[in-house]
């Protein structure tokens, strides 16, 4: 069980054990010709890359912000650059493939003529804000703390006083963030049961 020490390597095997337990399914059932392969295929990258996001977005807000709070400098100073970059590496590439993959997946299906178009394109939208948020306001702020903070770590420089502005601007970023996931949520989980 190697494969479960490397978690690209588990993320792999999990991809493998669903296209076999699919094909089972789909023989099994005799479901296979009628089924909307496309659909399934774009809604699951959706969801996986949807639960990335979010799932992050949850640790930093509920975990990783007090967290980061409680270290002392030099501790941060170790913490920071190794934990945030790969982190948020994850966080703003998923918000980016959940919103395309999103975007796909509503074309696609109200191509078809689907229901539940307007709660659909509530939660869409508020994903879209979402995502602008990551790239245009958190990610930049986050990348300014990290390079100040990496640079007091090799060189004993003081953290630049404009640290304190970027952590406030991308923290309260992400809590809006929070906020607009609760709705979000809702509106594209109720879309295929409001008619």
């Amino acid at each position: 069980m190697k494969f479960l020490e490397d978690p690209y390597q588990t993320i792999m095997a999990g991809i493998g054990l669903s296209i076999l337990l699919v094909i089972g399914f789909a023989v099994g059932t005799g479901t296979a010709a009628e089924t909307d392969w496309i659909g399934m295929l774009v809604r699951w990258i959706h969801f996986l890359a949807g639960i990335t996001w979010i799932g992050l977005l949850y640790f930093f807000n509920l975990i990783n912000a007090a967290f980061l709070k409680s270290l002392d400098g030099p501790t941060k100073n170790v913490v920071i650059p190794k934990l945030m970059p790969a982190a948020l590496n994850w966080f703003r590439h998923g918000a980016t493939v959940t919103v395309l993959a999103g975007i796909v997946l509503y074309l696609y299906l109200y191509s078809k003529g689907g229901t539940g178009a307007i709660a659909l394109g509530i939660g869409g939208l508020l994903g879209i804000i979402m995502m602008a948020n990551v790239h245009a306001i958190i990610w930049p702020n986050q990348k300014k703390i990290i390079a100040a903070v990496s640079k007091t770590a090799q060189d004993g420089t003081p953290a630049p006083p404009e640290m304190a502005t970027w952590g406030r601007t991308a923290l309260l970023a992400s809590r809006v963030n929070v906020m607009l996931s609760i709705p979000m949520l809702f509106f594209m989980g109720a879309g295929s049961h409001w008619k």
